[in-house]
């Protein structure tokens, strides 16, 4: 059995922050397990720009921001292992993980940070009828053929879903030759961030069609076409509205799930809206000394936003190895989220635990226009904010003040809602 402060379990943007963030604490016991061959996790294929503007204030390549990152881990000399599956978590802490060079091996940790990331959802899980040919992809799975692997998955495109790799692919795809015939969306409004849709539908002339769905896929050997149609407001498809397309390509962007299969083993109480863990002020699960950050706890929009809750992360677990966490003070408020807003993390916050600010992360379930995001102490109002357009592709966040929630020492729930007026 080896001995750790804190274990990583993966290797991406949230681990790697979150490691820098534990060994900048004080922490020196800090190790990484990474299944991949190498660290960086997704964004070593996302070869576009957009990254950093929060965290560097300057605009990176995928790749150029897990170096920063990377390098300061090196720097740090924080030991990690790739090519190294983590097969479980107990609730004692006592992670166990395999190698070619280790074997199996068993670690106790005194604080575990879960930063597995997400996966996207499989061709099974949309229910698309027709057979089942070659040329059907999950985006990210073509983003990698495409900008690692160097092949071209085919050259008549049509894609699912408009999630945000998804749009990056349709101008990956059309840069690289290929002809994106449509985006179709299952929602009445797009999965991914409006300047996803501006950068690469709009300016290439690619169609979006909201609320229409694949209804068949043609071909036995190798996808031939498909056929798109309207679907009503049950998206159930629309009899008359079906339209067929040629392709020999067809891309999935249908949504992304938080990887949380060790998360389970391990006890973690899972959120049923989220899919990630259930976590506290200090990103802490049920479970004491196992943390959570990334897209393993919620799906975000901007990796910036992955590092620094991660960041947070790594302080609060160092924190609790050095036994600076005390356990619960009875004073727990619960977050709500009602009337338009599906989810919040944290679930909890302990008043006297949190520290002087507190980013609390939501998404919305539909498109609002001209709303106002208010924030409810029991019963009392106490933040009112108007937003020009809320969509569910774009996570949203308010602050809590350590030094208002004093004022309130009898609170038992915060409740976050959308209101038009």
């Amino acid at each position: 059995m080896r001995n750790y402060d804190i274990v990583i379990v993966g290797g991406g943007p949230a681990g790697l922050a979150a490691a820098v963030a534990a060994k900048n604490s004080g922490c020196d016991s800090v190790l990484i397990l990474e299944r991949d061959s190498e660290l960086g996790g997704i964004l070593n294929q996302c070869i576009h720009n957009g990254f950093g503007l929060h965290t560097f204030k300057e605009e990176l390549t995928g790749p150029e921001y897990a170096d920063r990152f990377i390098r300061q881990a090196i720097d740090l000399k924080i030991p990690y292992k790739l090519n190294t599956m983590v097969m479980d978590i107990s609730p004692e802490r006592v992670v166990t993980a395999m190698n070619r060079e280790d074997g199996m091996f068993l670690i106790q940790a005194k604080a575990v940070i879960l930063a597995m990331g997400c996966r996207e959802r499989p061709r099974g899980a949309l229910n698309i009828p027709g057979f089942r040919p070659a040329g059907i992809f999950s985006a990210g799975t073509a983003q990698r053929l495409v900008n690692i692997e160097g092949y071209m998955p085919g050259k008549e495109v049509v894609i699912l879903g408009s999630g945000d790799i998804g749009l990056i692919m349709a101008r990956r795809m059309t840069l690289e030759g290929a002809k994106v015939k449509l985006v179709a969306e299952l929602m009445p409004y797009s999965g991914g961030l409006k300047r996803n849709i501006v950068q690469c539908l709009d300016d290439f002339g690619i169609p979006l069609l909201l609320s229409h769905t694949v209804v068949d896929i043609e071909g036995k050997e190798h996808i031939t076409a498909v056929t798109i149609a309207q679907v009503d407001d049950s998206r159930k498809p629309i009899p008359g509205t079906e339209e067929r397309y040629t392709c020999d390509t067809l891309l999935l962007s249908c949504g992304l799930i938080p990887e949380n299969e060790l998360s389970q083993s391990a006890g973690v109480e899972l959120s049923p809206v989220t899919g990630g863990p259930v976590v506290n002020e200090s990103l802490e699960t049920a479970i004491p000394g196992i943390f959570a950050c990334g897209n393993v706890l919620h799906v975000h929009d901007l990796v910036d936003y992955v590092s620094e809750e991660a960041k947070k992360a790594g302080e609060t677990a160092a924190r609790y190895v050095r036994g600076e966490i005390a356990g619960e003070s009875g004073k727990t408020i619960v977050l709500r989220a009602e009337s338009g807003v599906r989810y919040t993390v944290p679930s909890t916050v302990d008043p006297e635990r949190m520290d002087d600010l507190l980013t609390v992360r939501f998404r919305v379930g539909s498109v609002y226009k001209d709303a106002f995001v208010s924030v409810y102490f029991d019963d009392e109002r106490v933040q009112h904010k108007k937003k020009r357009i809320i969509a569910p592709g774009e996570m949203e966040q308010i602050v809590l003040q350590k030094q208002q929630l004093a004022r309130y020492p009898d609170l038992k729930t915060i409740t976050l809602r959308i209101e038009q007026d």
